[in-house]
Order: C-alpha cells, then sequence, then structure tokens
C-alpha cells in the first residue's frame, strides 16, 4: 500500500504550526503575567494568605473547699442589628431585603413590647423610632443596647421575633465578652482576687499569683470565605485553663467579715484582720483584712492579714515563755514581784497597764500571762538570757515563730526578728526586754495565728495552707498536701504549761470577753503602741489570739484592730473572738430531733401543703413513720400535700398540669414563691402564715409574666376572736391602801 504523503502531510503541518503557536501563547502570556501583571498578582496573592488569629482561652474558676465558685469568667454580650442583605446578586439582594423589611414590620411591636419586659429602662417607642433609624441607615452593626448583657438575658432576647433566627437569616447577632464575676461580691476579695478592669491581666490575690494556671493557653483561628461569607475557622484550639480550689469556708468567711465589721463601726476604728484556721490541717477557713475608706465605709483594699509588719504587743509573751520553758530556766511556780507596776529596767521605766492603779505586787508565771504583765515577762526574760539574747533570739527561730510560711498571695511578709551581732553594735540593753513583751520584732497576723495553732495542736507546727488543688475538668491535677514545719515547737510540757496559762487567761484573766459558757476557750489579749506620722502612741494594734475549745481545739483563731485610745485588746477584740467562736461552733451542732418526740402522747403533726421532700426531710429526723406515693431518693422540689389521720401521716404528691395555675392553698410563703417564680409569675404577697386565698384560680391558663396576689394568714387569725366586752380582768388582791398584800408579795419572790 503506499503511503499518501500528499494527502497526509499538510495535516501534520497544520497540526504542528497550531501547536508551536499555542506553544508560543503560552509563554508569550507567562511572560506577560510575570512583567506586565506581576504586581497584580502579587496583590492577589498577598489577599489570599492566611492570617492566623489569637483564640483566648476561658480562664479558670477559683473555687471554695466544698467547691463554691468564688471567682468565674461569664460570657457578656453586647446586641447589634444588622439590617441589610449581604447577596451578592442583583435580584436575590432586592428579594431578600424585602423580607427582611417585611419581618421587620411585622413584628416590630413584639420586638419593642419584649426588649421593655426584659429591660425595663427600654423604652417601646423610642426603642421603636432607634430601629427605624438603624434602617433608614441601612445598619449593619446597629447597637441594640447600650449595656452588656448575661447569658441568661441574652437567651431570652433570643426567644423574640425575629431575633430568634440566625444572623444571616434576621440579622440579629452579639459580641461577646469574658468577664470576671465573684458571686459573692467583695466577700474575701483581697484574698480571691481580681483582674484589670477590661484587661485579662491579674491585679492581686490568688487570680495574681496562680496565674499561669488560671490563664490557660490561647489557640488560633482564620476567617475563610465561604458562600460568599467570611467564617471563622479554628485551626489550633484554646485550651482553657485550671480551676483553683482553695481552703476557704464561705460561711466562716461570712461570719469573721460580718463581726470584724461590726465591731469596726461600733468603735469607729481605723483598720481590722480576723483570720481563721483549721487546728490539724492549718487550712485558712477565713482571712479578712478591713480598712476605713474616706466615705466611712469599711472594705478590704489591701491584703494586711498577711502584708502588715506590726509589732505585735502582748500576744507575743507567750511565745518568750515557750522559749524560756523549752530552755529549762523557768517553771510554773517561778514569780516576779512587780511592785506598783513600774520598774526601771537598764535606766528606762517598764510599766505595766494598771501601774496607776498601784500594779499586781507578786505574781507566778501564768499570773503575769493572766494579768498580762510587762514587768514580769521581760524580768524573767532579761534575768536569764541577759547576758546572752542570742540564745533567746535562736529560741524564737528554733519555735518558728520567724519562720517563712511562703503563702501565695503577693505582699506577703515574712518576719523581721534580728539576731544579736557578735560585737552587739546593733543591740541595745533594752532590746531583750522590750522584745520579750512584743516590741523590736514586726510580725504579721498571719506568723502569730500560726505560732497559737501549733500551741493548740499540741506542739504540732503547720503550714498555713490556702490553696488545695489544681483541678481541671473536675479533676486533680496537682495537690498541695498538709505540711508539717516542726513535728515538735517544744519539749511537751512547755507545750502544755503554756496551753494551761492561755485557758486561764480567758477563764480568769484579762481575756474573759473571749469566754463562752458553751465550750472552754484559750488564748492571749495584746495591745501595742505603733509609730503613726502624729506620734508613737497616737495609735494602738489591739490583738487577740487563741483557739477553742480548750480540750480539743478545732479552730485558731486572730483579731487584731487599730485604733486610736482608749484600746484594749481585751474589750475589744475578744468579743469578735467570741461572736466567730461561737457562730463556728453552731455550725457543728447535729441535734438528735428525734428527742423532740412525745412518746408517752404521740399525735401525729399537722403536715400542710408544699415541697413534700422537705416534709419526708424533717419526718425522717424526727424518727415518725410515713407513707410516700413518690420516690424518696430525688433531690428536686416535688409539690404535694400531706394529710394526718388516725392511719398515720401520708404524703400524696400534686397532679403536674404544665401551663395551669396550680392549687396553692396551704403552702406557706417560701415554697409559694419558688413555686409560682418558677412558673413565670409575678407574686404579691400580703398577711403572714400561709396562702388561705389566691387571685388566679386553680387551673387558670398562666401567661410567663402575670401577676398573681396570694393572702396568707395564721391559725389564730382564722379563730373567732372573743368579745373583750365580756371579758372580765382578774386583779390581784391589795391591802387597805391599794397595795399588793405579803401573800402577793411572797408569791412573786417564789417566781423570780
Amino acid at each position: 500500500m503506499i503511503f499518501p504523503q500528499k494527502k497526509v502531510m499538510p495535516r501534520y503541518f497544520i497540526v504542528t504550526v497550531v501547536m508551536v503557536l499555542l506553544g508560543v501563547a503560552v509563554v508569550a502570556k507567562a511572560v506577560y503575567t510575570m512583567t506586565v501583571k506581576r504586581d497584580y498578582w502579587l496583590e492577589v496573592k498577598a489577599s489570599q494568605v492566611r492570617l492566623d488569629r489569637p483564640l483566648p482561652p476561658t480562664r479558670g474558676n477559683i473555687l471554695a473547699a466544698d467547691g463554691q465558685v468564688l471567682a468565674a469568667s461569664l460570657p457578656e454580650y453586647k446586641m447589634f442589628m444588622d439590617f441589610m442583605s449581604w447577596e451578592k446578586h442583583p435580584k436575590r439582594r432586592a428579594k431578600d431585603q424585602a423580607r427582611r423589611d417585611s419581618l421587620l414590620d411585622c413584628k416590630m411591636d413584639s420586638i419593642c413590647e419584649g426588649m421593655h419586659r426584659l429591660f425595663p429602662d427600654i423604652d417601646p417607642q423610642e426603642f421603636r423610632r432607634h430601629l427605624r433609624e438603624g434602617r433608614r441607615k441601612e445598619g449593619h452593626h446597629w447597637p441594640l443596647y447600650p449595656r452588656r448583657v448575661t447569658y441568661i438575658q441574652y437567651r431570652e432576647v433570643k426567644k423574640l421575633p425575629l431575633f430568634r433566627y440566625s444572623s444571616n437569616w434576621g440579622g440579629f447577632h452579639v459580641e461577646e465578652y469574658k468577664t470576671r464575676k465573684n458571686p459573692f461580691g467583695r466577700l474575701a476579695i483581697r484574698t480571691i482576687g481580681d483582674l484589670y478592669k477590661g484587661k485579662d491581666s491579674a491585679r492581686c490575690g490568688l487570680e495574681l499569683s496562680f496565674d499561669s494556671v488560671l490563664r490557660g493557653k490561647p489557640g488560633t483561628f482564620h476567617y475563610q470565605k465561604v458562600m460568599h461569607k467570611k467564617l471563622p475557622i479554628i485551626d489550633r484550639p484554646a485550651e482553657d485553663g485550671c480551676d483553683v480550689q482553695t481552703t476557704i469556708d464561705i460561711n466562716m468567711q461570712d461570719v469573721c467579715e460580718k463581726a470584724l465589721r461590726d465591731k469596726l463601726v461600733e468603735i469607729n476604728a481605723n483598720s481590722g484582720v480576723c483570720i481563721l484556721m483549721e487546728v490539724a490541717t492549718g487550712d485558712i477557713k477565713a482571712m479578712v483584712s478591713l480598712k476605713k475608706l474616706e466615705e466611712g465605709v469599711y472594705q478590704e483594699v489591701n491584703a494586711a492579714a498577711v502584708s502588715n509588719l506590726y509589732e505585735p504587743g502582748s500576744v507575743f509573751k507567750p511565745m518568750s515563755f515557750l522559749v524560756a520553758m523549752d530552755d529549762g530556766y523557768i517553771t510554773m511556780d517561778d514569780y516576779v514581784d512587780v511592785g506598783g507596776g513600774i520598774m526601771e529596767m537598764h535606766k528606762r521605766q517598764m510599766r505595766d497597764h494598771n501601774w496607776r492603779s498601784g500594779g499586781y505586787g507578786r505574781l507566778t508565771v501564768p499570773q503575769i500571762l493572766q494579768k498580762s504583765s510587762n514587768i514580769g515577762v521581760s524580768v524573767l526574760i532579761d534575768r536569764h538570757y541577759g547576758k546572752n539574747p542570742g540564745k533567746f533570739v535562736d529560741g524564737l527561730y528554733r519555735i518558728g515563730v520567724a519562720e517563712d510560711l511562703k503563702l501565695p498571695i503577693p505582699g506577703y511578709a515574712r518576719p523581721r526578728i534580728r539576731k544579736p551581732l557578735p560585737d552587739k553594735s546593733n543591740w541595745s540593753n533594752t532590746a531583750l526586754p522590750w522584745m520579750s513583751i512584743g516590741y523590736e520584732t514586726q510580725i504579721p497576723p498571719i506568723s502569730t495565728l500560726n505560732f497559737y495553732n501549733g500551741i493548740a495542736n499540741n506542739g504540732k507546727l503547720m503550714r498555713p495552707r490556702l490553696v488545695k488543688a489544681i483541678l481541671k475538668n473536675g479533676e486533680v491535677v496537682r495537690e498541695f498536701p498538709v505540711e508539717v514545719l516542726r513535728e515538735r515547737m517544744a519539749r511537751p510540757e512547755a507545750v502544755k504549761n503554756i496551753r494551761t496559762c492561755l485557758e486561764q487567761v480567758v477563764s480568769i484573766g484579762l481575756g474573759k470577753k473571749a469566754g463562752s459558757p458553751l465550750f472552754h476557750a484559750s488564748g492571749k489579749t495584746g495591745t501595742a503602741q505603733i509609730w503613726t506620722r502624729a506620734g508613737f502612741a497616737s495609735q494602738y494594734l489591739v490583738s487577740f489570739a487563741g483557739y477553742y475549745p480548750s480540750e480539743k481545739p478545732l479552730y485558731s483563731c486572730i483579731v487584731c484592730i487599730q485604733k486610736g485610745a482608749p484600746a484594749s485588746g481585751g474589750l475589744q477584740c475578744a468579743p469578735v473572738f467570741r461572736r466567730v467562736a461561737e457562730t463556728v461552733m453552731a455550725q457543728h451542732c447535729v441535734e438528735d430531733y428525734s428527742r423532740a418526740r412525745d412518746t408517752v402522747k404521740c399525735k401525729f403533726p399537722v403536715v400542710g401543703a408544699g415541697n413534700v421532700r422537705a416534709t419526708q426531710a424533717v419526718l425522717s429526723d424526727l424518727g415518725m413513720d410515713y407513707i410516700a406515693d413518690f420516690d424518696e431518693d430525688g433531690t428536686d422540689p416535688l409539690w404535694g400535700e400531706g394529710a394526718s389521720g388516725s392511719a398515720g401521716i401520708s404524703l400524696v404528691r400534686a397532679r403536674r398540669q404544665d401551663g395551669t395555675m396550680p392549687d396553692m392553698t396551704g403552702y406557706g410563703l417560701r415554697d409559694a414563691m419558688f413555686r409560682l417564680e418558677k412558673l413565670g409569675l409575678r407574686v404579691k404577697v400580703s398577711g403572714v402564715g400561709r396562702v388561705v386565698k389566691q387571685s388566679l384560680p386553680p387551673g387558670h391558663a398562666i401567661k410567663r409574666g402575670e401577676r398573681v396576689e396570694l393572702v396568707l394568714e395564721t391559725e389564730k387569725d382564722r379563730r373567732p376572736k372573743p368579745r373583750t366586752d365580756t371579758l372580765r380582768t382578774e386583779r390581784p388582791s391589795t391591802g387597805a391602801a391599794g397595795l399588793p398584800t405579803e401573800d402577793d408579795m411572797e408569791k412573786k419572790n417564789r417566781n423570780n
């Protein structure tokens, strides 16, 4: 077969020419793009670079000892409205805009009334004009409310018409802000700490000490255009911060703060400190540092409980005696003749607090602490350590007075107790006597309390613990165990002697105001002059440090108050100690209510309507049998009523009818308010006792926000009142002059 060259070769030639021309065109286009269009495509490239943005983590919570939240990061929102469509195609944009405008006009009244109901400061008519103005100005980010709203308020707003739709469909959108909230207000605020406003930056307290733990690790995200809209795409998720669990007890913190504030207001003091510690573990259960502001109110503005370095005064005297007893220099039988209350020591006068009254005369060691005699303590210490003061100071360090407690609170200051140099160039003859009674040293209140806590713990000195653990999703990541600083502060006999002396200070000494008739307490009063700008004696630091109960101590406590004259630790700080001690001990009392039951004449109690689970708990504590038609293991409130009859007590739950008014007859006020407000009703109450009338009848179809009036009466009010005109008042027999007779006086005396 002959190859048809004349027909095929022209075709190959044409194909070759076309391919060459296409190659030349590609090369020419590449050259054109690389030269003429170079700047344009570089800009396009730059616009397509992914910009990673930081994704902030959620800050961890600070928890109380029982898990209650002391500080948490909660979201707050600012609300905005987008009135305009984002569609690119003109026809689709016009159609979508018409839909938006139609919805806005149709739901305008419901939106305005709903916003007024949620935020009473919003005027419906003004809000209507505000929305109209936003639409007229074609706002894409039009603010709806000037202030931030909480998550609960935001969820309620999302239920309103138009706002319930997504931001792309309805236009309602928000900006989220993380804010730090303290559910208990300013309670323990300097211990917990806080953040600078508008910043995720810790300012003080545990917030600052554990900032790296609480803060977490930020992630990254970028915006990507999807369907003509920029959507956030998370590249690396943020790692939320861990929770910090403290040893603070909210109830005890509240007790200490109220007791201290009331006393500061009563005596018009400048500042005060109160610390409560658990003896066995060293856990700080409460710590309060209040200072008087210019407005006359008391607030926590600094951590004075751990940072203020003051001369402690007479609360230091047991420390001096413990050193001397541990060295074997003094015993309980030693005595000192303090004379008339003034004694010259190294050419300087030492005075007792009663020197104007003639002094105490001869005092034994226990009596010296009972009377808080400056002369008695300084004479004994100077007698045995005068030639070797360094040994006394070493003893203070040995028993743990100068120990660095390493508390995780910024501003903590360790005690300052100076030691004499070998040549005694920094020492004077009067330094030792005055150091022994609480001067010449600087000790924060927490260190003083820690010493008394060690005495209460039979000489075992604990490190004060403020943080128990670090948690992640409820699981312990790091635990801070109880730490013992010294297994034995001093010889057991010396510690026992100091405990005996401290108990006598409260029972028969100057600390009687700290005693309670319910249990025994031990402690020591203190009064020290402090330096101020006005001079040495213009201000006093009065204090009381001790523990309770004396036989088996559970808690130790210190109360310090700074004020002007007159000042007395026994009269002004000891009552605060007693109030705290009695209140805290009352929380530990668990009464056996079964003893209140009359086993001889047993009558079934009257059981009213309300939360039958609470009724069940009371009957169980009383040891009374009952019949219930519901699960006894639940914890949520269960509404119903009880009946008492010859067959016993029966608890019957009410039939559940959603959306209707329940029968509230027989309910107490607390149960009635709780149940009706849960249904979204506004309740108005009049009277005292149990519910006898309600404005909305049972079975009425209720609406959220509807108002209901309850009338309460007691059983006594419902009884018919006797006529006063038929009553006769029995008068006591009288003598001739109208005076009571001798029989009446004798009967009155017997009754008294």
